[in-house]
């Protein structure tokens, strides 16, 4: 089986954690790294979280931490969305057993992508200030990166937000417009993936917690990360698009784009130019049914994993 290599750049956040979750399970890929960057919530409970998700599920990759701000303004946070602790409806708690490399993310990314054979894929689901800075500071690393998969932009507009604004870009554009301009490959996983096209309904949600233990924790996050200006009940998908667009592409569709981000008038505003020369790749539909097929048969291949769920998140 081809083993995709990956280092994972990540803020958690609800739809991190569950993407994550996945992940760790998944014998196509090879996880080289996590690293931890400011967005949904602030540095530190970011990495907690994450620290914590190794430890829950039993497993220790290396982890680097990364900005605690973006590159050239205040960063943003989404603890409105995720809640003060990043998890939604489950507590994290407040310390962990596991730590993070000495060595910050930029110098762990880099030193594991020059290391590798050119084959190592950045997925980048929270902003791009770890990336902005590697770039900066090692323009040479990109020779070793074959593409850059992330979950952010939206170019069709997303209800309740300004169109074409997503949380992951405007939350650092600078550090957006420095991987844009690098040449890199790129794949764009839009917001308007996980929250129009590839959402979970209130039903399969119920169902999602009637699977097994791994189903109970992710409802858990979930019941306190429902969708907002829609008239039904969803979770969005966002962060585990971005993810199954690497081992399962042809549930994709995808168009050849160039992508221009503001950086004054609305910073974080992304612009998209169909062009069949471009070298960004955005993803512009899925194959919903059978998407949340493979979101519940990877679930139910989870029925090993047992735990039980802290009283106060039952």
């Amino acid at each position: 089986m081809k083993k995709f290599k990956v280092i994972v750049d990540t803020d958690p956040g609800v739809d991190d954690t569950a993407c994550i979750v996945f992940m760790l399970f998944d014998k196509k890929l090879d996880i080289k790294l996590f690293t931890t960057v400011s967005g949904n919530v602030k540095l530190k409970s970011a990495t907690r979280n994450l620290l914590h998700i190794l430890e829950k599920f039993g497993k220790d990759y290396p982890v680097a931490m990364g900005a605690s701000k973006a590159m050239y303004r205040e960063t943003p946070t989404a603890e409105n969305v995720h809640s003060k602790e990043g998890m939604g409806g489950y507590i994290p708690p407040k310390s962990v057993k596991l730590s993070p490399l000495k060595e910050d993310a930029v110098s762990a990314m880099y030193k594991v992508l020059m290391e590798g054979d050119g084959d190592i894929i950045p997925i980048v689901l929270g902003p791009h200030t770890n990336m902005g800075l590697l770039l900066t500071k090692h323009p040479e690393v990109i020779k070793k990166i074959p593409k850059i998969i992330f979950m952010g932009g939206s170019p069709f507009g997303v209800p309740g937000f300004p169109d074409h604004i997503s949380f992951n870009i405007r939350s650092d554009p600078e550090a957006f417009k420095i991987v844009l301009e690098s040449g890199i490959p790129l794949v764009m996983v839009p917001s308007d993936m996980g929250r129009r096209k590839a959402y979970l309904t209130e039903e399969l949600v119920y169902q999602i917690r009637d699977t097994n233990d791994v189903g109970k924790f992710l409802f858990t996050m979930y019941d306190k990360y429902w969708e907002r200006f829609f008239p039904d009940k969803r979770i969005a998908t966002n962060d585990t698009c971005a993810y199954i667009y690497l081992t399962h592409p042809h549930l994709f569709k995808c168009k050849k784009v160039e992508v221009k981000v503001d950086l004054e008038e609305t910073p974080g505003k992304t612009f998209v130019n169909f062009n069949k020369k471009g070298h960004i790749k955005l993803t512009i539909s899925v194959k919903r049914k059978r998407f949340l097929k493979l979101y519940m048969k990877k679930l139910k291949e989870l029925s090993f994993i047992k735990f039980d769920m802290p009283q106060d998140n039952k």
